[in-house]
Parts: C-alpha cells; sequence; structure tokens
C-alpha cells in the first residue's frame, strides 16, 4: 500500500445500525489512517439527509454503490446491521465494491436485537423513545454507550424506525449471512462472545474466511481502534 497523497488505497466505511461515521473517528489516530483514505460514509437519516423515499436495507445498498462509485472505492468495511446494507451494494450490478469486511455483521435474525424492536412500535417516535431509554440504561455501566445513545439521537426518527422494521422483516425472511456468504470475498472479524449462540451455530455451517478477536467488544472501532487498525493493515498487506 502506497502512504502518499492521491496514492492512498481508498476503504469505505459503514457504521452500524442508527450510528454515524463518529463510530470510527478514533481510526483516524491510528496507523491505518498514515497508509488508507478513510472514507467514513454517512448513510442517509444517520447523519446524512434521509431518503426521499423508505429507508430500507435495500434503498440504503442503493445509496452506497453510489456513493462508492463516486468515490471510487472498491472495498468496504461494514458494521452489524450496515454489513447487510454492504452485501448488498457489492451485489449491486454496476458497483464498484468488490469485497467486504464484515464487523460482526448480522449472521441470522438473533443479530437483529437493536434493528429488530423497532417492529414492536406502531410510530418512529414511539420507537426512538423506548430505543432511547434503553440505551440509557446501557451507559450506565458501559462507557462508550453514551456515544452511541447520542448518534441514535441525532438520526432521523422515520429513517431509524423504517430501517428497523425492515432488518425484522428482511431477517425473518433470509438469513443475513447468506447474502454476505453470496458475495464470495468476504470476511468476518468477530469475538465469539459477543454472538448469539444462532449466529455462532451458522458460522460453523458456513466456511466463510474470519478472524476471531479476543476479547473485543461487539463496537471495536470505538473500543479498539488500533486493534482494528492493524487487523486491516494485515488484511489488505501493508
Amino acid at each position: 500500500m502506497s502512504e502518499t497523497g492521491e496514492d492512498k488505497p481508498k476503504l469505505l466505511f459503514l457504521a452500524g445500525f442508527g450510528d454515524d461515521n463518529s463510530q470510527f473517528a478514533g481510526l483516524q489516530n491510528t496507523r491505518l489512517a498514515e497508509i488508507v483514505d478513510l472514507q467514513l460514509l454517512n448513510l442517509p437519516g444517520f447523519g446524512a439527509p434521509p431518503l426521499a423515499g423508505p429507508t430500507t436495507l435495500a434503498s440504503l445498498g442503493f445509496f452506497v454503490a453510489g456513493e462508492a462509485r463516486k468515490i471510487g472505492v472498491e472495498y468496504v468495511v461494514a458494521h452489524s446491521l450496515s454489513s447487510v446494507i454492504g452485501s448488498m451494494a457489492v451485489g449491486f450490478p454496476g458497483s464498484p465494491l468488490k469485497a467486504i469486511v464484515s464487523l460482526e455483521g448480522n449472521l441470522t435474525a438473533a443479530d437483529a436485537y437493536y434493528s429488530g424492536t423497532a417492529a414492536d412500535h406502531a410510530t418512529p417516535e414511539e420507537f426512538r423513545t423506548a430505543f432511547l431509554a434503553r440505551l440509557d440504561a446501557r451507559a450506565e455501566t458501559d462507557p462508550h454507550a453514551a456515544r452511541y445513545r447520542d448518534a441514535v439521537a441525532r438520526a432521523d426518527p422515520k429513517a431509524l424506525w423504517e430501517l428497523g422494521c425492515d432488518a425484522k422483516a428482511f431477517s425473518e425472511q433470509t438469513e443475513p449471512g447468506n447474502i454476505l456468504q453470496a458475495i464470495g470475498h468476504v470476511h468476518y472479524l468477530y469475538n465469539p462472545d459477543n454472538l448469539p449462540a444462532e449466529s455462532i451455530a451458522w458460522l460453523e455451517a458456513h466456511p466463510i474466511p474470519r478472524t476471531v478477536a479476543p476479547g473485543a467488544s461487539h463496537a471495536i472501532a470505538v473500543d479498539q481502534p488500533e486493534v482494528l487498525s492493524d487487523f486491516l493493515l494485515n488484511l489488505f498487506g501493508e
């Protein structure tokens, strides 16, 4: 990899459900940022203006594919639910994206433990209020939850609710991991302690390339940006 000016290779980053590109801010102070042009994309409704139409996994995937074409980037690093969005973006005809690195991306319906609860609420505001209350409680014991809570509070309520409802419906019809596997060029980074039993079973049954990150939290980019930096440099070849 080159380290100079316009020759820097690009990596596209997608934050998880309800989050924005602040999730990856810590990477800007790592070795990765010296070597790679970090494209920290905000999704519509989540740091960028919401879409004119419904916010769904597919509509966001189409948006990502379009942005990747404008940026000129071939590789995407996606966290959690955005792993599904990134996978769809790779699969769109004409997409410049060739491969995805999934940071504990959704593999089964059991992974939609946040997004899937949107379907339990009748309105965007009802879901937003309940979700923020849940994150407030988590922040009492998790110092990094406050950052995530603030990102969710900044998100467009309608986009948040629509995406959560779509994620729930999609995951009940199709195992998200199957979309990831179908790409053919994927690498999965995870700590088994963070995954539900259903997703561990999926990994055992599907031989996708993967790396275990012992002791990492679900938000590795926030908690351990240096670890993520070293992993990506090793994966792509420093």
